[in-house]
């Protein structure tokens, strides 16, 4: 994806007189068409729930800090799409209004997709007066939120959360006209002892003067405790936390008509580099102990302009689901179907969900780039675990199907629906033995991750020029202690 060029008109309306003109001629419709009565409030206000907030220290972690702040949309939406032209470029962010680029956040900003970078500054200081803390805080504007006034609309278009993969290449941040988001970014835990605090949590200036935010509305000072505990408040940070969907809907029986594949949009899957790569023995008291294996996190996405949709209907007392891939027209109508293989019930220890056969393919290949090991991971319940590019044609910023549970069936199922969204990713981590490499008795040297997708052409894209990521490792060390050492891609070290 190229960066996207602003031209001369968003630059001329990008000065501050003209950006709060455009911004306040968008809030008519966002409020209801009352514009013409709304009481002048600030692009944005960081407010506090309370004033006096208790907060957690457990033992082994530390302190979440959690301190309630929220920042609140004034009389239109916030919102700023962040891209990477490639994985050597640096993340570009732009604000938009009313779906137009108007200007570019001054560089430095904004280096990743976590969210506004340095945009909170907090403080805390003791009941002595002495400084303990003293740090800047990403803000995510995707964040947990709620609308803060009756005539602000009653849903929001945006995006839940900020993306944690390494390989995002473009995101959408968002807070709706009057509505919030919680500041708290799940940020490292901090070590205070137990006791009063005073805490002032500021927005930078850069920001400040960004969307000219008034120094009232861009500070609060609380009042914070510190107790101790056994557990925190919101779930110490590296837990897992459920996500709450709902879950699609399948047909109910098989697609009727002369099967076709039309032309028109269709997915476009691609493969990202793996990451999350470490080497691990295998499981104490099992056959595998004394092996070493090369993991890793594997993420296929869909470029669009068409969701991937697959609807699988069951055979009669078999544990078997003939799959059917649907198409659609540029309105989203549905305009065709096709066989495209089966899915399977896997009733394994962790699984307990039916596969998709052949959406991708794992393999370790040596320097010359010829395969060596193959995981036998080669069936998937589909899932938009994670967003990759929502500024992409098409991209649904609000998929239904988030995790396993939403997607992917039980033993009793009759159908099931799995569906990959434009601009989502579906993640799969490979720890278990047989899905992640096997290097007990490799050589040390150089190697390739090969991440391919639809390998066996099963499914109907737009192009499968794009569907194979590499990411070299260079093996080292000697028989259980083995390394490795990933190497970068463009400027993303993420191993």
């Amino acid at each position: 994806m190229k960066a996207q060029k602003l031209g001369r008109t968003a630059v001329a309306v990008a000065g501050a007189a003209g950006l709060v003109a455009l911004a306040a001629a968008g809030a008519s419709a966002a409020t209801g068409g009352q514009s013409g009565t709304t009481a002048a409030r600030p692009p944005l206000k960081l407010v506090a729930g309370s004033i006096d907030v208790t907060l957690t220290d457990v033992e082994d972690y530390g302190v979440d800090l959690d301190l309630g702040t929220h920042v609140v949309a004034g009389n239109a939406p916030i919102e700023v799409r962040a891209t990477r032209a490639s994985y050597a470029s640096p993340v570009v962010a732009t604000q938009y209004v009313r779906g137009k680029p108007v200007r570019q956040l001054p560089k430095g900003m904004v280096t990743d997709f976590s969210g506004l970078g340095k945009f909170l500054h907090l403080t805390l200081t003791n009941a002595a007066g002495k400084k303990v803390l003293d740090k800047d805080q990403t803000v995510c504007l995707n964040g947990d939120g709620s609308r803060t006034r009756p005539d602000a609309p009653a849903t929001s278009p945006y995006p839940d959360g900020c993306t944690a993969n390494p390989f995002t290449q473009g995101a959408v941040w968002g807070l709706q006209t009057g509505w919030s988001a919680q500041t708290f970014n799940d940020g490292a835990p901090a070590k205070l002892a137990v006791g009063k605090y005073k805490a002032t949590v500021t927005v930078n200036k850069a920001y400040r003067d960004f969307f000219e935010i008034p120094a009232k509305d861009a500070a609060v000072t609380l009042n914070v405790t510190v107790q101790k505990g056994d557990t925190c408040v919101r779930g110490c940070i590296g837990a897992k936390r459920a996500v709450s969907a709902a879950t699609p809907k399948p047909n109910a029986a098989r697609p009727t008509g002369t099967a076709s594949v039309p032309n028109g949009p269709k997915p476009d899957l691609r493969p990202v580099p793996a990451w999350g790569i470490e080497v691990a023995p295998g499981d104490a008291g099992t056959p595998d102990a004394n092996k070493d294996f090369l993991q890793f996190s594997a993420t296929v996405w869909n470029a669009g302009p068409s969701p991937l949709v697959l609807d699988g209907f069951r055979r009669q007392g078999k544990d078997l689901m003939d799959a059917y891939q649907y198409f659609y027209d540029a309105r989203g109508k549905q305009v065709g179907y096709q066989n495209t293989g089966t899915l399977e019930w896997d009733g394994r220890e962790g699984h307990n969900h039916w596969h998709f056969t052949d959406f991708a393919r794992y393999s370790l290949l040596n320097a010359k780039q010829t395969e060596v090991v193959r995981s036998q991971k080669e069936a998937f319940c589909l899932a938009a675990t994670d967003s990759i590019d929502y500024t992409v044609k098409n991209a649904n910023w609000h998929p239904d199907n988030t995790d396993l549970h939403t997607a992917c069936g039980d033993h009793s199922s009759l159908s099931v629906r799995e569906v990959l969204d434009v601009g989502s990713g579906d993640t799969y981590v490979q720890t278990l033995p047989g899905q992640s490499f096997d290097i007990t008795n490799l050589a040390n040297g150089t190697y390739y991750v090969q991440v391919t997708a639809n390998p066996e052409h099963r499914l109907y894209e737009s192009s499968t020029k794009n569907n194979v990521a590499l990411r070299q490792v260079v093996l080292g060390g000697t028989k259980h202690h083995r390394t490795v050492k990933v190497l970068p891609v463009g400027v993303i070290t993420a191993p």
